[in-house]
């Protein structure tokens, strides 16, 4: 069994977790590394949840906050085990999850060991299926298992933000536009309807399409709607009767699922749409009391969140959250996923000054 060693540095941290492979639905062998290393330290009451970890300082403190990690990547592609490199003079953790975000999952447990008599009690989750389907989410799990351990004054999730605050997200819909054709052999075109010559529409409205750039609360959210794959046919010999278009929409936190789904028909005014996953945006909560102490403590201005990420989830429970994490968002996903280690660092000081008790 993989043991966690949380004395190590956060950066020795991240190169042992990241060099367990924990692709979505494939969480166990961490998770099982975690639970071990963090159920050894006293001062934490532990829960698990399938592949989800919660640990929590219980000091009768008068409040608490939520500090969050998901242990899953998307899939490697030559990118484990790690190395370290150096580029313009500056160190890299190179490797699949370094960014993504195994490098705040260090920084969180390498905290979570040491600090014993935090300024506010802690809720530390590392969590499992944040990658996929948002169904799937150890967090979607867990709410509705465990309400109670999401009660809290103030989340952070360390996402990637290269070690700034990043407030509230992006919503993220998902749908799939269809046109139909009628098959017939490719020697007698003019016998059929051809289903992806239909769908050249969807992809013109797409190409011209132009995303909004939407202020909420003092941050600027940039908005996209992109097709992002497409499929259709079933021979080289066949006039496809099918063609799906599978389409994204990133919303700024001010419009709701339904104004986001309302938007996406009408640009595709005229063609079947299907919504197969959405997830609410969130606002910044930048005006929390805890928000704001947060912010001074760590130095730097507060940047918008373009991607999704679970602060939506804690926003939605009526908890204000925000982004914070090494990292460039960027390089998450990316072949050449590297963390910059002066930024793990970073993010280690600013959450330890920040929590540790006066």
């Amino acid at each position: 069994m993989l043991e966690l060693d949380l004395s190590a540095t956060s950066i020795d941290l991240t190169r042992t977790i990241c060099d367990v492979p924990s692709v979505s639905d494939d969480e166990t062998v961490l998770a099982d590394a975690i639970d071990a290393a963090v159920r050894a330290l006293p001062h934490l009451d532990v829960h698990r949840d399938g592949d989800t970890i919660v640990a929590r300082t219980d000091g009768g403190r008068a409040q608490r906050v939520v500090i969050a990690g998901h242990i899953d990547t998307v899939p490697i592609n030559g990118n484990v085990p790690t190395r370290d490199i150096e580029i313009d003079g500056e160190a890299y953790v190179w490797g699949r999850g370094t960014v993504d975000m195994k490098a705040g999952v260090a920084v969180q447990l390498k905290l979570a060991a040491e600090l014993c008599d935090p300024r506010v009690d802690i809720t530390w989750m590392w969590y499992d299926h944040e990658e996929v389907d948002a169904d799937l989410n150890g967090l979607t799990r867990l709410a509705a298992r465990r309400p109670d351990l999401f009660t809290a004054d103030f989340a952070i999730l360390g996402e990637p933000s290269n070690g700034q605050v990043e407030g509230g997200c992006n919503g993220n819909l998902r749908a799939i536009v269809r046109t139909h054709g009628v098959r017939a052999h490719s020697a007698r075109a003019w016998i059929g309807e051809n289903a992806i010559h239909k769908a050249a529409p969807v992809l013109a409205r797409l190409a011209e399409y132009r995303p909004r750039e939407v202020p909420v609360e003092g941050l600027v959210y940039r908005e996209g709607l992109s097709a992002v794959r497409i499929g259709g046919g079933i021979a080289g010999n066949v006039i496809p009767d099918l063609c799906e278009v599978e389409v994204n929409y990133r919303f700024a936190p001010s419009r709701s699922v339904a104004e986001a789904e309302e938007h996406v028909r009408n640009v595709l005014e005229g063609f079947e749409v299907e919504v197969v996953d959405v997830a609410a945006g969130a606002r910044p909560g930048l005006d929390a009391p805890l928000a704001q102490e947060f912010l001074a403590a760590v130095g730097g201005e507060a940047r918008p969140k373009y991607g999704w990420t679970d602060v939506a989830r804690f926003s939605a429970l009526g908890v204000p959250a925000v982004n914070y994490g090494p990292g460039d968002p960027h390089l998450a996903h990316h072949d050449e996923e590297r963390v910059p280690v002066a930024q793990i660092e970073a993010v280690e000081h600013g959450l330890r000054a920040w929590l540790k008790a006066r």
